[in-house]
């Protein structure tokens, strides 16, 4: 396999592993964060397997769609009407696309039985979320703690503040007032 091809190869799976990544993190987020669970790493194996899963039967979807492209343009040597309007001169050129994203799905097949595969995309995929935690609760942090004189928008702001604080936190307060009160009674 030429250089250029390898490239494009690794391109198609690396991209398929950043979404394969995102959908295992944000499972890891609702499961361990809102759902109170512990985070165990083999709990996620299977999210991971199902994720590169679908990501393989999308490449190979793209293929089968390349190839009904392919054929659509063989023998076409009229000028074509826009972008996706293949001719001729495109078989080669889509050939070679749906080689790519046939390979894409082979070599993604292959990491759903791979166990330090699947292994190393939950791991990274913990990272990514515990980075998207570590950077909420920083900014969450820094709003929270600064001063009214540190921020610029804060007379912009302050009116919907004022009606973030009646509408939520005291209907919140009140809603876990009335809770406690209905527990003493009780």
């Amino acid at each position: 396999m030429r250089k250029k091809h390898a490239d494009a190869i690794a391109e198609g799976v690396a991209i398929a592993l950043a979404a394969a990544r995102l959908i295992v993190k944000n499972h890891i987020l609702v499961d361990t964060i809102a759902g109170g669970e512990s985070f165990d790493p083999g709990e996620f194996d299977a999210v991971a397997r199902d994720a590169i899963e679908t990501l393989a039967k999308e490449s190979e979807k793209g293929a089968r769609r390349l190839k009904k492209m392919q054929r659509a343009a063989f023998g076409r040597y009229s000028l074509s009407d826009g972008t996706h309007d293949y001719r001729d001169r495109d078989v080669k050129n889509l050939r070679q696309r749906r080689k790519h994203s046939e390979q894409v799905a082979a070599r993604l097949r292959t990491m759903i039985d791979d166990e330090a595969a699947v292994r190393e995309l939950v791991e990274s995929s913990r990272e990514a979320a515990w980075i998207d935690v570590a950077n909420n609760l920083q900014n969450r942090l820094r709003v929270e703690a600064m001063r009214p004189e540190a921020d610029p928008d804060y007379e912009r702001m302050r009116e919907a503040r004022m009606q973030a604080l009646v509408m939520v936190d005291l209907q919140n307060l009140a809603a876990q007032a009335k809770k406690k009160k209905d527990w003493e009674t009780k």
